[in-house]
């Protein structure tokens, strides 16, 4: 399955008061990078939230945002402190002692002290955030995912006319193939004829000069990996699993057959073909980076 790992997703609901938002983004990564950001009451639900993303995701780097914004109907308790409000008094009689000077510490004073009045929020119950959050998240992944498919199914149709761009250059090659066994056969008997006419040379010379030039011409084992390679490609992509490592490992392989068949291959013909083959080759590897 071609899946780009560019994409949006995002999603909110209402929590004890307060407005929760979600939002999603990922973009290319060789590997899964997960960042996290959420409010710091909520930090213990960390690790099941990369997990759930874990699940999901097989690549990427994915920034996830949780927000909290604060409605009317959540606003912070206001408490006085009354122990602290009595040490602010005592010391500022002492103070008054010291100093020789008994001012009294007026109500005003005394409210703006840090610690007297102080605004106090309601208990976090954590498991129904994580509920909250995680049902949120899979509804992000969702929207992400869909983004993701549309964009990968445009490009798997790119990708798989790369492939038959290199496929059909193949089928190039091999109808010239005939031709080129041919003169490699005239090149071996006439490379016979010089050497037998040389008394000097040993059988063996001659075997091995044979077999040198026998292997250097045949290039059917090449063109036969290569073509299974090119099938290999398109049955991962049709496949309902993430492809885009895949992909990129076969692409090596089929880099390797290639070059192998331009370097057996003396003629200008197959090399003009190769030479295609590699740049679109190149611009499949260029655009597998893009996919999950």
């Amino acid at each position: 399955m071609i899946r780009s790992m560019t994409g949006f997703g995002k999603a909110g609901a209402e929590f004890d008061g307060k407005q929760i938002t979600l939002e999603l983004t990922s973009v290319n990564h060789r590997f899964l990078d997960a960042t996290v950001r959420l409010p710091p009451e909520w930090a213990p639900l960390d690790p099941a939230i990369r997990e759930a993303l874990k699940e999901r995701l097989s690549r990427g780097k994915i920034t996830l945002n949780i927000n909290r914004k604060r409605g009317a109907a959540s606003a912070k308790a206001l408490r006085f402190d009354v122990d602290i409000a009595k040490k602010y008094i005592e010391a500022s009689h002492e103070l008054g002692h010291l100093a020789g000077q008994y001012e009294k510490l007026t109500v005003n004073t005394l409210a703006r002290l840090d610690g007297v009045f102080y605004h106090e929020d309601s208990e976090e119950d954590l498991e129904r955030a994580r509920e909250l959050v995680l049902g949120l998240l899979d509804k992000t992944v969702t929207q992400l995912d869909a983004m993701r498919d549309r964009e990968g199914e445009a490009m798997a149709g790119e990708l798989s006319q790369r492939l038959d761009n290199i496929r059909g250059r193949l089928d190039t090659v091999e109808t010239r193939l005939p031709e080129l066994n041919r003169q490699y056969e005239e090149k071996l008997r006439a490379r016979i004829r010089d050497l037998a006419g040389d008394t000097n040379i040993a059988e063996e010379r001659i075997a091995v000069e044979v077999a040198m030039l026998a292997d250097k011409g045949d290039v059917t084992e090449e063109t036969v990996r290569l073509r299974a390679h090119l099938f290999h490609a398109h049955a991962i992509m049709a496949d309902g699993e993430p492809s885009g490592r895949k992909l990129n490992f076969l692409t090596q392989e089929i880099q390797r057959e290639i070059n192998t068949l331009g370097s057996k291959v003396r003629d200008n013909d197959v090399l003009r073909e190769v030479l295609d083959m590699k740049t679109e080759l190149e611009k499949f590897r260029e655009q597998i980076q893009n996919i999950e």
